[in-house]
């Protein structure tokens, strides 16, 4: 507010200025019609001076006319514009009490007090003006009763006097506390615009950095989007499976990977072909999230190629040596899910870190429990991980599912609690009977009823496969 006071003060001066121009020549433009009508009282109040008013009246409003007429030159100085047509029907009304009686002057001292009171109403000035405009009234009043004057000053200050000057001195109070309430206003209505004005470049500012971070933000969406196995290639080894993503953020800390490989011929047999996939979960989500998982989705992808790979044990060390020595001290990492199906066989290699594995088989529930290891963040146990590698015989009509802990995890229900793995097993098994394809809307379906309005509370990533 200091700084915005700073760089108003001419904009306040303004601003009064112009009021107070507003102001004054409305009150001229009522002294140029209202102070001749004023005449019909004096015809009744004091018909022997009726003519001598009259001429008094009309010399004030020709000469507030010519003011009024004039006001364009005038608009840096409105108090000019009030100051000459009160004093002038100060001076006028000075001469009116010097010749009137006891009973004329009381009658006549209301039209005094009006004058005031419109003062206080509407004039905008200094209290230099307004003093001098009573020292004058005051002067005038002197040197009128000592020329025409009959009444004794006693008779005078009784019968009006006093009360029209103690309404002079209180109207100079009066336009003193108008002028500064004014002021006052105009300067917090300025303070204020001002204030706005630099909100609203704030919050174009503030708008035009955020719009910066969505572009940043949706072209990582991008690129993360670019580093997920298109479905296309999962179609020519998958024939019946789905992939539920739903980031929370535009882009994820989780993803899904997926790999086709043959293994090596060993001993004249030939080579088997095998499918890879994972289920993914980086430390935290939005662009903390997304960048991990570009790291691990590389690093998954040189698991391929690398000679000490030959089964999803050996990938989960391998990430987890590669993920520690890219990282250096940071302690971040990933929990997954990574399994190795020969569909020939019907046989699944399965290696996880934290996340465990499902199958339903004919309604039955099979869970195939992770290492208790995450792959990275402790970065000082890096070369004594050893991941279990379980080999699972496999049968037709087997559902296979990896997931993260996204979705049990989500908050909802009518007690805002969580879904719970319990939950999340026994709708797997309820849904066997459904596609898969039909299984990935009914998971969508659950999560959003259990949601409800609430907000998702972390990336989710569930895949299913059919044997």
């Amino acid at each position: 507010m200091a700084k915005i006071n700073q760089i108003t003060p001419v904009d306040w001066q303004t601003e009064l200025k112009a009021a107070a121009f507003k102001y004054h020549v409305l009150i001229a433009w009522v002294a140029v019609g209202l102070n001749p009508i004023w005449a019909i009282g004096d015809y009744f109040n004091s018909p022997f001076h009726f003519i001598d008013f009259l001429i008094f009246r009309v010399a004030v409003s020709v000469i507030t006319l010519f003011v009024v007429l004039s006001k364009n030159k005038l608009v840096n100085r409105p108090e000019i514009i009030a100051f000459i047509p009160f004093v002038g029907i100060s001076i006028q009304n000075a001469y009116m009490f010097s010749v009137m009686n006891v009973d004329e002057l009381q009658k006549h001292t209301f039209a005094y007090i009006a004058l005031f009171i419109g003062a206080g109403m509407f004039v905008l000035w200094r209290p230099f003006y307004s003093v001098m405009v009573v020292v004058l009234s005051l002067v005038a009043n002197v040197v009128c009763f000592w020329l025409f004057g009959h009444l004794k000053t006693g008779d005078i200050l009784i019968n009006g006097g006093m009360l029209t000057l103690s309404v002079a001195l209180f109207t100079i109070l009066l336009i003193h506390t108008r002028t500064n309430l004014t002021k006052k206003e105009i300067i917090s209505r300025l303070a204020l615009a001002e204030s706005n004005n630099q909100l609203e470049i704030k919050n174009e500012i503030i708008e035009e950095k955020n719009k910066d971070i969505r572009d940043s933000i949706n072209y990582a969406q991008r690129i993360q989007q670019a580093i997920l196995p298109p479905q296309e290639k999962i179609d020519l080894v998958l024939k019946d499976y789905f992939i539920l993503f739903k980031p929370k953020d535009i882009v994820s800390g989780d993803f899904y990977w997926h790999a086709a490989v043959k293994t090596t011929p060993q001993d004249g047999k030939p080579s088997d072909n095998i499918v890879v996939m994972a289920a993914v979960d980086c430390t935290g989500h939005g662009v903390p999230g997304a960048l991990m998982s570009i790291i691990g989705s590389t690093i998954l992808n040189q698991t391929t190629t690398a000679a000490a790979v030959n089964s999803p044990a050996d990938a989960l060390g391998f990430l987890n040596k590669e993920i520690t020595k890219t990282l250096n001290s940071i302690k971040d990492g990933m929990d997954m899910a990574l399994c190795a199906i020969n569909f020939e066989k019907l046989e699944l290699q399965y290696a996880g870190a934290n996340n465990p594995l499902y199958i339903v088989r004919q309604k039955q529930f099979i869970e195939v429990k992770p290492d208790k290891l995450a792959i990275g963040a402790d970065t000082d146990d890096a070369a004594v991980k050893v991941f279990t590698n379980h080999t699972i015989k496999l049968e037709k009509g087997d559902s296979v599912y990896l997931f993260t802990d996204g979705y049990a995890d989500q908050f909802g229900g009518p007690n805002g609690k969580k879904f719970k793995y319990k939950k999340f097993q026994e709708l797997l098994i309820e849904m066997q009977d459904n596609t898969m394809e039909e299984q990935k809307h009914i998971l969508n379906y659950h999560h959003e009823l259990w949601k409800g309005s609430l907000d998702q509370v972390d990336d989710i990533l569930v895949i299913g496969i059919r044997i």
